[in-house]
């Protein structure tokens, strides 16, 4: 477990749910990912970029809600850049996607 947070810090994280509605391979990246590109609604279009080639198809991401940290600052990952950060659990070396259970509008706080 990692070092105990308060609250006051849990709520400067901003979690949102968005849409994937574009997906692109990314040959650049270290390691094996696909660039993402996200509707969160109010907030706009943010690209993501995310390791989870192995469980997930292009094709199959389109269309799929996810949860994302949307307030960290960009990241350069090779010539892209990341501008929230996607959410999923780690089983192992795949990556299984966080999100709702039933579709919720994009841009939907998560608390």
């Amino acid at each position: 477990m990692n070092e105990t947070i308060t609250f006051e810090d849990f709520t400067k994280v901003d979690l949102r749910i968005g849409t994937i509605i574009e997906v692109n391979d990314f040959p650049e990246a270290k390691n094996p990912a696909y660039q993402l590109t996200i509707d969160f609604g109010d907030l706009g279009i943010k690209k993501s970029s995310a390791q989870i080639t192995t469980l997930y198809k292009k094709e199959d991401l389109i269309q799929k809600q996810i949860v994302a940290i949307v307030n960290f600052p960009k990241k350069q990952i090779a010539k892209f850049m990341s501008e929230c950060l996607v959410l999923g659990a780690v089983n192992g070396k795949d990556v299984i996607l966080l999100n709702p259970e039933e579709k919720v509008k994009n841009g939907s706080v998560v608390s």
